[in-house]
């Protein structure tokens, strides 16, 4: 990804984000409501609302963003009603521009093997916790981590935790995904927003920009997502899951970053006490423990 492409993203940011609030919204008057020819907010609007000149608001939409202060990007954010994630993609955006490749990736993103104690904590606890890196491939999992995410794999009976499965690619490209996740569009979205997070974190990872345009031409679904620029924080929440073992699940997750390894994530699952989703878990921690087969593979793995 070049500078050109990193000032193509920010004017579509700044863009998107204006086309989805109305004048009435920020208590803007509409005299010409007839003659409109943008959805949302027009960069007048904008600038006027963010305290700038229309030139220079236009400048920033084409991606001239070298010198901007961080007080005109909070008036922009203010103006455009950002959430806290779209406030950090902006700011990570406007870096990237200002920085360039050679400062714009302080730390290394695409890690793929995790230290032995961060393995031996995984196998220590007694829910489903895995760990993540930037692009959503499944670097690591505790055996019932494995035994969760199953269908992920060619083989669910027999997930081998040596061939690397990748959740937005699932998501997208695997039939088996619309039967796994219930709420597949919700699922859809969440996997789209949080890789395009990560693609304005660091806009220079090949393993991100790489899959993004392996979806792109294979999927009509992963496109139209990925043009609405949406970005979120993926920290806590409640997913629902239908698994070929133990049936529907609805579980609590919290994600946490491993400072030690930059760009790893943990995520642990729990469902709520005395619930069916509970018992589900507890049935399909019993059937793991049934095979040992995998268990040894997952410990050599490890190793």
């Amino acid at each position: 990804m070049s500078g050109a492409d990193n000032r193509v993203e920010l004017g579509e940011f700044l863009a998107s984000r204006r086309a989805r609030i109305t004048p009435d919204q920020v208590g803007l008057p509409v005299y010409d409501a007839g003659k409109r020819r943008v959805p949302g907010l027009r960069r007048q609007e904008v600038a006027t609302l963010a305290g700038l000149s229309i030139d220079y608001y236009t400048q920033l939409e084409r991606g001239k963003a070298g010198g901007v202060s961080e007080a005109v990007l909070d008036a922009i954010a203010r103006a455009l009603q950002l959430d806290e994630a779209e406030r950090a993609h902006l700011a990570d955006l406007h870096r990237s521009i200002a920085t360039g490749p050679a400062r714009a990736r302080p730390r290394a993103r695409r890690s793929s093997i995790v230290r032995p104690m961060v393995q031996r904590l995984l196998d220590a606890m007694t829910v489903p916790a895995i760990v993540g890196n930037a692009r959503q491939d499944l670097v690591a999992a505790n055996a019932l981590g494995y035994a969760f995410y199953a269908p992920l794999y060619p083989d669910p009976q027999h997930p081998d935790p040596s061939v690397p499965v990748n959740f937005v690619r699932f998501c997208f490209l695997d039939p088996r995904a619309h039967e796994f996740y219930p709420d597949w569009e919700f699922m859809a979205d969440v996997a789209v927003n949080n890789l395009r997070t990560e693609a304005g974190r660091d806009p220079y990872d090949r393993g991100i920009s790489d899959l993004v345009g392996e979806l792109s031409t294979r999927s009509e679904e992963f496109r139209v997502r990925w043009a609405k620029h949406n970005v979120r924080l993926h920290q806590t929440g409640t997913k629902r899951f239908h698994h070929p073992v133990v049936g529907d699940l609805e579980v609590g997750y919290e994600t946490m970053p491993i400072p030690a390894d930059p760009g790893l994530v943990l995520t642990v699952y729990s469902p709520e006490p005395a619930t069916p989703s509970a018992d589900a878990l507890s049935l399909l921690a019993s059937w793991t423990a049934t095979r040992p087969a995998a268990t040894s593979e997952q410990d050599d793995m490890s190793r």
